[in-house]
């Protein structure tokens, strides 16, 4: 309420804006949840139309994630500029500034979540390429199940919105519904084009909706970055690694400010952005994702869908559960 009721006096709406977001920051979480929380993220970014941002929206650890990247960055950038804030004003000092914002970082949870996310992803390359190849409805239909429960989530958080909100949330959902039709490209996968093409696809971290894997697909770089991190080819490996660092420095400034200022609408966006990209989840669609009408297969293809949307609501109803109690701990 604060921050509509004065929306030209940004320093009362920053404390209003902590407030809502510190219950799930402060749940606590044991190093091994994290580590399993982590798995799942680097799991499902194997799979083209998931979104790791998705899953750690659902495991509550997504403002931790955000929170995180964004210090990591301001330490490099105090190391580089030896200058910093502290309380909205400047000081100096590379090691003093550096220090400052490694503090904030939440590393129980970043360290056994990366840990796990390197796991999972290492493990998931070397099957989910057959399970995609061999069983493409059922595995689409699933995880259409599970995005299209996991929806929930960002829209919990946002809580009541305004009409423009659901205006702007349809929008993102239309632009995204448009950019998950186009059709794959086939490229060489030289480093002038996995560079960039990583720099953008780690935005799929950050954003849930947008899956990292499927944005490789549209550049036509999925099926060389699966190949190279089944073989540990390190050359393709590093450079899509630098990529991924010069995304991350770009994007995760923009994403947390937006979510810090403008809270409500951003989540309301987010939401969008997941619904528009059920559409690559479509379970009947050719290689040129042409959608196709259910086949005779409907029966089952609603039932793995079924039981995909159930596990996922299991999840984000215990989620909220653990999110109030925590609130209402710091009450």
């Amino acid at each position: 309420m604060p921050q509509t009721s004065s929306p030209s006096s940004p320093e009362p709406a920053a404390p209003a804006l902590d407030t809502e977001t510190r219950a799930p920051e402060d749940r606590r979480t044991s190093l091994p949840g994290n580590v399993i929380r982590g798995a799942l993220i680097g799991i499902v970014e194997t799979v083209p139309g998931v979104s790791g941002g998705t899953v750690a929206l659902v495991v509550g650890i997504y403002r931790q994630l955000i929170s995180s990247a964004s210090s990591v960055v301001s330490a490099v950038r105090a190391l580089l500029t030896g200058t910093y804030l502290v309380d909205g004003v400047q000081s100096t000092g590379r090691a003093a500034g550096f220090k400052h914002y490694v503090g904030q970082v939440h590393w129980r949870i970043i360290v056994p979540v990366m840990i796990g996310m390197l796991v999972g992803l290492f493990t998931a390359v070397q099957f989910v390429g057959g399970w995609i190849e061999d069983h493409p409805e059922l595995t689409r239909a699933a995880f259409f199940g599970m995005v299209l429960a996991s929806i929930a989530v960002p829209v919990r958080m946002a809580g009541r919105v305004a009409a423009g909100h659901v205006i702007a949330g349809l929008a993102a959902a239309a632009v995204t519904f448009w950019l998950v039709s186009l059709p794959p490209n086939h490229v060489e996968p030289h480093w002038w084009i996995v560079l960039p093409a990583a720099a953008v696809a780690v935005s799929a971290l950050l954003l849930p909706g947008l899956s990292g894997s499927f944005l490789l697909l549209t550049f036509g770089l999925y099926e060389p970055t699966i190949d190279a991190a089944r073989t540990l080819d390190l050359g393709y490996l590093g450079i899509f690694a630098v990529g991924m660092v010069i995304g991350l420095v770009v994007i995760v400034k923009g994403l947390k400010w937006l979510l810090d200022h403008y809270h409500q609408i951003t989540l309301v966006v987010l939401s969008g952005v997941m619904l528009g990209a059920l559409r690559t989840l479509w379970p009947w669609q050719t290689e040129d994702r042409d959608l196709q009408a259910p086949g005779d297969d409907v029966g089952l293809i609603l039932a793995v869908g079924a039981a995909g949307f159930v596990v996922v609501a299991i999840l984000v109803v215990i989620d909220a559960r653990l999110a109030a109690r925590s609130a209402r701990r710091t009450v």
